[in-house]
């Protein structure tokens, strides 16, 4: 067997989409280990969920540091440190500075409930039904300096239903996502 994927899960909030990871981890679907789990968020449920599945987990609290320069060269210093395959972005609600990007090119995954190119940044679902799309969908894509214009890796697709609302795309996107990053990051691996 390879040796598995060596990955830092970066999380600002609940986190339901880094627990799919690691359940795909734990059912020998995806050969990865998690080495830590970094949330900007003291707060964040992810960080309870990673407790909750024995793995380590670091706090680099942005409100902490007087500003967004100090905040991300702790960031990178703690994710040269680990030195992972991958750096994963699950739900992290901050902009890597270039400098991070730089120090790990074509390392640093986010997922992004869009089919990008189509609505980068947020309120994705509202602005999909606004614009009566009758596609809509989830992408697994590169990081790079732009807000979600990173190459594309993966993408996966669903029907927008007449009845949906923001909530419930939301919930259908997501469970889009809960496939498709644990699969993208399996192929990897391979």
């Amino acid at each position: 067997m390879k040796k598995p994927l060596r990955l830092v899960v970066l999380l600002s909030g609940d986190g339901s989409i880094f627990e799919a990871i690691v359940t795909a981890i734990e059912e020998q679907r995806l050969n990865a280990r998690i080495l830590m789990v970094i949330s900007d968020n003291p707060v964040a449920y992810g960080l309870t969920r990673a407790r909750l599945h024995k793995l380590s987990t670091d706090i680099i609290n942005a409100k902490e540091y007087s500003n967004k320069n100090d905040f991300q060269v702790a960031l990178k210093k703690a994710l040269i440190i680990l030195n992972p395959d991958f750096i994963v972005l699950s739900g992290f609600m901050r902009i890597l500075a270039a400098d991070i990007i730089h120090a790990f090119p074509k390392r640093i995954l986010n997922i992004h409930p869009s089919l990008l190119p189509k609505y980068p940044g947020l309120h994705t679902h509202e602005r999909v039904l606004a614009a009566g799309e009758k596609i809509h969908g989830t992408t697994v894509h590169y990081v790079d300096a732009g807000l979600d214009s990173g190459p594309i890796i993966a993408q996966r697709e669903l029907i927008v239903l007449p009845e949906d609302t923001t909530e419930s795309l939301q919930r259908r996107v997501k469970e889009l996502e809960k496939a498709l990053y644990p699969e993208v990051l399996q192929r990897f691996a391979e």
